[in-house]
Order: C-alpha cells, then structure tokens, then sequence
C-alpha cells in the first residue's frame, strides 16, 4: 500500500545546544552526583529528548534502552527503564551478542539491600565484580512506568575484561534476576531469563538539513500483515507509483511501525523493480513463499531502508534520489523482516517506510554503487573456518575511466553479506597508499543491515582504489561456502551511497578463474583422494570435491591474494566500460592504516571503587 499527497512540514531548525550537566545528591547509602543532561550530547539531538534513540531489548517489552553520545568526553549515556523489576537486571555488551565473556553492568539485591555494579562473565557465563567500575551510575528514579537507571560509560577503557564501543554493530545483551542473591558471584548467565538486541550504538553527530518547503510524503506500508508465529519472516509486499508520476527526488525517509509491535519489527526495506520490467503482479506474503512471482527477483534496488534503533535518512541538502519519470519503474518492493521469538500468534502489522520527496529537484542525483566482490563461486571459503578473508577491488583503472574529473562523495554506505559474514571494511587507497576507510563493521551481524550515514563524506576521485575485505565464520559448515545469490552461498557488498551520479554502478572484482582451475590440478596431484577437476564439473561441484587439510586452505588463501583479477566495471545497464578487464594485476599497496588503538580515560578519580549500595523501593534512589 501506498500512500502519497500529503505536505510535510519543513524540519524545525533546532539552536545548536551545548552539554549542561546538574549535579545533586540523593539519599542512597553511598553518595553519588547525578548528571541531568539537558541538552542533546551530540550537539544535533532533539531539544526535547536527551536520549534521541531508542530501543525495546526484550520482545515482552519489559526493558527499554535510551542513550545518547559524547564525543567530546568519548562516553555514552544509557537510560534503562526496567517496567516490571524483580531481583535485578544485567545489561551489557558482548562480541556476537553471548552472554560468556560479557562486559556487563548488573543491579542485584540481597534480603538486606541493591545494589549496582561493574561486571563480567567469563567462558561459563559466571558472573564477577570488575575490580575496575567503568560503568557509573548517575541516576536511579522509581516513576509509574518503572524503574530508570542512568548510566555513562567511556567508549574505550583499557580494562582486559571491557567491551571497546566503537563504530558499527554492537551486540546488546541482556538478563533477568528473579530471586534475590547472596552475592553478584552466585549468577551464571545461563540460568537466567536472557537475550540480545543489535544496534549502532555511535551514531553520527550530523546535522539535519531542512527540508524543502515543498516536500510531500508517501507511505509504503504491507496493510494488516497478519504476522506469521514463527521466530523469523520477511514479508513481501508490491506496490506501485500512480499513472504518470513525474520525476522527484526523495530527500529523507523515516519508519512507521504499528504500536505494539516496536519489538517485532527489526527492520525494513524499500526496493524498485528494474526498469525494463514492465510490469510485476501484485503480491503480499512472506518471501520465501512458492507463490511469489518470479519478477519479484528483479525489485532489488534500494530505496530506503532501516533498522531497529535507526531514527530518520536524511539526504545532504544539494542531492536527492530520483525515482518516478521515464526511465524508472513504477513498481516498488517492501520487504519487512518480522523477528519474533516468543511466537506470538494473532498479531497484526501495518509497518513500512515513509518517503519524503519533492519536485525541485536538487543540484545532483544520489547514486548507488556497489563494491566488493562479484557473485561467482570462484570466490569461496573453506569449512570450518574461524575468520577467512575475502577482498574485492575497485580498481584505479576503473575509477580513473568512469569517475568525472571532480571525483564523488560517498555520504552513506550499507554492509551486506549473507550468513557466514562476521567483519566488513571498506579502505581507500590513493597512489598505493591506505588514505582513510569508508567504513567499518568489526561486529557485522548478517541479520542488522541498515543503510549509515558516514561520520565523514570521503571523496573518491579519478584512479583511486576502493578496497572491500569481509571475514567469515565457517565453523559450522561441512563443505566450502562459494559466492553466489543463494542465501547459503555468500557475497561481500558495499553498497555506497555518494553523488553526483555516474554511469558506474558496480565496481568489483574476482580472482582469474583460470587459475583457480590451476588450484583444484595442484590440489589433485598432492592429495590421494581424487578431486573431480573434469571440464563438466562445476567449480561448486569441484569445491566440495576438495579434502580440506592445511596444505588446500593454504594455497587457497595464497592465490586469492596473488592471483590475477577479474574487474567488473559495469554500468548500470549490467554491461562493462570498453576496456580490458581479465586477468588484471591486483593493486599494488605499500602502505596499510595501522589498527586505531583504544583511548583510555586521563582519570578514573570519580569511578567508584566498588558497587554503588541504593535504595529502590520508592520516589528516588
């Protein structure tokens, strides 16, 4: 369903608000200052809300996180607002979201009292005090709705047992205490009620542009969704633009989830079909249905899309991006992805996404352009795998063709793999030199994808080399996992967001086939057991052929960093730029960015030096 026609109002321009805190004591058996913060920490927040993001953790809805960042004092600001408190909650952070080697902040009572405090969990998931509290509590409230606690906590600590807040997807993870304790060292995370929840916890501090005073919105919703009981579903749902609907370019967009379903909705994407289909049958149901038109398949460009946590995209004020008018189909894509782990049955759903758009058009069109690696199974990984590293080139050859003298500006950029990806980064080189990444997913989860501004707009101009590297997991797999469209098959993407538009919309690469048929000959001549390398075999077939031992891991990852390229530099009608683009040398880097290294806090004279005793039976802590 679309809906479209209403005006928006223009953005309010908000005044630049600036850092206040007010200190006050409360009567808690240790005395603590709090720190209201009245104004937005990151400098472009809301006036009305210190906390501009938020997220529900628990599908019960029993826990709600807030928070705001310093990047000045390099800290978060966290709100929790625990509803329904029993013996206590743990709340914390953790590589890929497991409650073992958590860095965690715990509220726990005894017969005698509560208390708050630093912690961690170690392989068994039992719980520790850190000798080191970088969590400091700055508030606790008891209201109607609940119990809130405020809390900061630095980005980096340099403690062993600490989580590094860095760009990207953090794992959120949480717990619930049922019964009181006779201390924090009796809590093993396994026995508790526990969960996670993903988010970028380091959102850009980017000013919002106004809006144009024309603008108009558009609705793309899937109507009364009836969402399916089962843990997790992606909705399809095709809609289309009026008769005639001349050219505009949309400028922002924004969620629009049904209340009471915060929790189920995890996120969302708008596609348009391509344009020489002409026209694609109307269907709403999950994707993976046999009934879903095969035309579905060729809605695969991204509009709009978000996740949880994520608030507004907005578009740099000289650029926009196009749809409507000739040359663009009439035909959109909504796909919602429902996670749903408790099974609720009965519920229904009216979510999507909520374009703004105007006919004035701005100074350039926004472009997409995706890098990384292309989709063939000559790129693969061994099973069993704990970080294997493929990389995907956008060459100088390439950007020095097709990019205009002035170069382009990458303002947003979006993560894809499918389910093996665990790390994402994109670096740009300029004359065989590291210059500055693009951007970064140390945490990459397959199942959060969203499109991020960049905190940084990075120029690319004519002859510099765009470097796409992604680490997979393959731990659990027991044949290769080669590149391709199929949802077991694996890819790496960066589909970057930049203006103005250009004719190249896909710039990626893949080692030289021939030598990969090199690879299974060398394989076959030093192993006994045969490795199907006839000329009717497929290269899947003749991966799974492989016994994987040290020496065909080894070469493997040899020749994917030596062997010669196969450059896709392609315009968007799929057909390449005229040139030579087999067996192209890989670019030659002889200088690499060295790995940021953590920032410590100058002082730690207000960390307390053990847990913070409070009273929460009623009215402050």
């Amino acid at each position: 369903m679309a809906r479209w026609g209403g005006r928006a109002r223009p953005a309010m321009q908000v005044p630049g608000p600036s850092v206040r805190e007010a200190a006050s004591m409360y009567g808690t058996a240790v005395a603590v200052f709090l720190v209201i913060l009245v104004a937005a920490l990151q400098g472009s927040a809301p006036a009305e809300s210190p906390f501009p993001f938020h997220i529900p953790l628990d599908p019960e809805g029993t826990l709600e996180l807030s928070w705001n960042v310093s990047y000045v004092q390099e800290t978060v600001y966290f709100q929790l607002l625990v509803r329904e408190l029993k013996a206590g909650v743990l709340f914390g952070m953790s590589d890929r979201g497991e409650l073992e080697n958590a860095d965690l902040v715990v509220l726990w009572t005894d017969r005698d009292g509560a208390y708050f405090g630093d912690a961690w969990s170690d392989q068994k998931g039992q719980v520790h005090l850190d000798s080191q509290q970088d969590y400091q509590l700055l508030r606790a409230q008891r209201t109607p709705e609940g119990l809130y606690l405020l809390f900061k906590r630095p980005f980096g600590t340099c403690d062993p047992n600490d989580y590094l807040i860095e760009d990207g997807t953090v794992h959120l993870v949480y717990g619930l205490l049922e019964e009181p304790l006779q201390s924090l060292e009796a809590i093993n995370t396994s026995s508790l009620h526990t969960g996670l929840q993903r988010v970028q916890l380091l959102k850009p501090n980017i000013s919002q542009p106004a809006l144009p005073v024309d603008t108009h919105t558009m609705e793309i919703r899937a109507p009364d969704v009836l969402i399916p009981g089962q843990v997790t579903t992606y909705w399809c749902h095709i809609t289309e633009l009026p008769d005639g609907f001349p050219r505009h370019h949309i400028v922002m967009y924004e969620p629009i989830v049904t209340e009471g379903n915060e929790a189920l909705v995890h996120h969302m994407e708008v596609f348009q079909c391509a344009a020489e289909v002409e026209s694609v049958p109307h269907f709403s149901g999950p994707c993976d249905s046999k009934m879903k038109p095969e035309r579905l398949n060729y809605c695969r460009h991204v509009l709009a899309a978000w996740a949880l946590g994520a608030k507004a995209f907005y578009y740099p004020e000289e650029a926009g991006l196009a749809f409507g008018g000739p040359g663009s189909s009439r035909f959109l894509r909504l796909e919602v992805h429902y996670h749903n782990p408790l099974v609720i049955r009965g519920r229904r759903d009216s979510s999507g996404i909520r374009l703004y758009y105007t006919a004035a058009l701005r100074r350039f069109d926004a472009g997409i352009m995706e890098l990384g690696l292309a989709y063939t199974p000559v790129m693969a990984i061994p099973p069993q795998e704990t970080a294997f590293v493929l990389t995907g080139y956008c060459t100088d050859k390439c950007t020095q063709l097709a990019l205009p003298p002035s170069g382009i500006h990458i303002f947003a950029s979006q993560l894809h793999t499918h389910l093996t990806g665990r790390k994402v980064v994109t670096v740009l080189a300029r004359d065989g030199r590291e210059r500055e990444i693009v951007n970064r997913d140390s945490h990459y989860s397959p199942h959060f994808q969203e499109i991020r501004m960049l905190k940084k707009v990075v120029s690319v101009h004519p002859g510099d080399v765009l470097i796409t590297s992604c680490t997979y997991n393959t731990e659990d797999r027991r044949l290769a996992t080669v590149g391709g469209f199929g949802i077991l098959e694996e890819m790496c993407v960066n589909y970057v967001h930049y203006y103005p538009q250009t004719q190249l919309e896909l710039c990626k690469s893949a080692a030289d086939p021939g030598f990969l048929r090199k690879y299974f000959h060398l394989v076959n001549r030093f192993n006994s057991e045969e490795v199907c390398t006839c000329p009717q075999a497929s290269v899947p077939e003749q991966f799974a052929s492989v016994p994987w031992n040290s020496f065909s891991r080894d070469v493997l990852k040899a020749l994917y960093g030596f062997a010669p390229i196969s450059v896709h530099c392609n315009k968007s009608s799929a057909v390449r730029f005229q040139g030579e683009w087999n067996r192209q040398p890989l670019p030659e880097i002889v200088s690499r960015l060295e790995e940021p290294t953590p920032h410590c806090p100058a002082s730690r004279a207000q960390s307390p030096a053990g847990p913070t005793v409070l009273s929460i039976g009623g009215g402050k802590g």
